[in-house]
């Protein structure tokens, strides 16, 4: 049987560090779909699982990415940083809807390095869908982090 059409995948992560109201660093970093990303994002097609992804949780490790993550490597649990439901939309980057985005701001409360972030099926372990590393952000209190995640699928 030959399949017509495919269906893919493609995601982003756009980063901003702020700093007494100003932007001080912009990232946009091609993601990686997880492969329990994949399959939980199967099993919403047909109603097998339930529950979207919209909680972001940041990283303090710089290991990278890969298909096979299940966590983040060293998920910051500090309580301004911890992991927390984003603001959730379809958007429009080909038709209608096609881009499922998550945005979340946090503000530091002390000194925090972060290098990288992931969208969860829950608020606490669960299934990480995606997963991307960016160059160290270095967090001072009062600083902001305001992560965004797009994914296309087409």
């Amino acid at each position: 049987m030959k399949l017509n059409n495919t269906i893919t995948l493609k995601g982003q992560f756009d980063v901003k560090h702020f700093r007494n109201g100003k932007m001080i660093s912009q990232e946009t970093i091609d993601n990686t779909v997880t492969s329990t990303g994949k399959a939980e994002i199967a099993g919403l097609i047909n109603e097998v699982t339930s529950i979207g992804f919209k909680w972001l949780a940041l990283d303090a490790s710089s290991t990278a990415a890969a298909a096979a993550n299940t966590t983040l490597a060293s998920e910051i649990t500090s309580p301004s940083l911890a992991r927390a439901a984003a603001t959730c939309s379809r958007t429009t980057t080909t038709v209608a809807n096609d881009t499922a985005a998550a945005i979340k701001t946090w503000t530091s409360t002390a000194t925090q390095t972060v290098y990288g972030v992931g969208l969860f099926d829950s608020a606490s372990s669960g299934i990480i869908a995606s997963r991307a590393t960016f160059s160290a952000k270095n967090l001072v209190s009062g600083d902001t982090l305001q992560v965004t995640h797009k994914l296309k699928v087409s």
